[in-house]
């Protein structure tokens, strides 16, 4: 990780996914979490403020030291516990069936792989348990998407490695995750911001026990 992606990202991440129509997002996702709670790509643990009373304790994994710094506030702040367990969302650091919950918001347009990463959050959820998501990604709307795919490569560059076009309720499914609630729109702004305004917000769930 280089000195951009390292120092300067996770704080421009920090201001620009701090504000007000995002934070209103951030407390849906967390709506209905409990137990024990692993989040992916924590970031600046700007979801600790919006967990629900029935979460006992949040597991983190966040790559960048930086982030992690910049959450500190927050942790102290925060009720329950949290740990910081891991740096790649792409191999956890868990055994099979260890979470109750997973929270994953605004983090898998920039892991690597998405599929590796979404197949371990099925390995670590225990059956039934739920996998809570806020991602932007791909546009429906065919103008859209195609400046995201031109954007795409500045974008990678500048912004950690974020994709702009993948499919989040595709990969979510492909993993093996049934997904049971499903909000889809832009964030507020204007039409300019749309290659990175649209949003995906939704909650699956790992197979039950047979």
């Amino acid at each position: 990780m280089g000195l951009w992606d390292e120092r300067v990202v996770p704080r421009l991440t920090d201001r620009a996914l701090s504000v007000g129509e995002v934070m209103k997002r951030r407390a849906l996702v967390c709506d209905g979490l409990g137990g024990r709670v692993l989040e992916i790509g924590f970031g600046s643990g700007l979801n600790l403020e919006k967990l629900p009373d029935e979460v006992t304790s949040l597991d983190a994994v966040e790559p960048s030291d930086t982030g992690w710094a910049l959450s500190g506030a927050r942790r102290r702040a925060c009720r329950v516990p949290v740990e910081r367990v891991g740096l790649d969302g792409q191999r956890l650091a868990a055994g099979d069936a260890a979470y109750d919950a997973v929270l994953c918001t605004f983090s898998l347009c920039t892991i690597p792989d998405a599929d590796q990463a979404l197949g371990e959050v099925l390995r670590v959820l225990r059956p039934g348990g739920s996998f809570h998501f806020l991602e932007h990604g791909g546009s429906p709307d065919d103008g859209v998407r195609r400046w995201q795919r031109r954007l795409e490569p500045l974008q990678r560059r500048v912004a950690g490695g974020c994709h702009l076009t993948r499919d989040v309720t595709g990969l979510v499914a492909s993993a093996g995750l049934h997904v049971e609630e499903l909000q889809e729109g832009y964030l507020p702004g204007p039409a300019l911001a749309r290659p990175w305004g649209w949003t995906v917000l939704g909650r699956a769930s790992a197979p039950r026990a047979a």
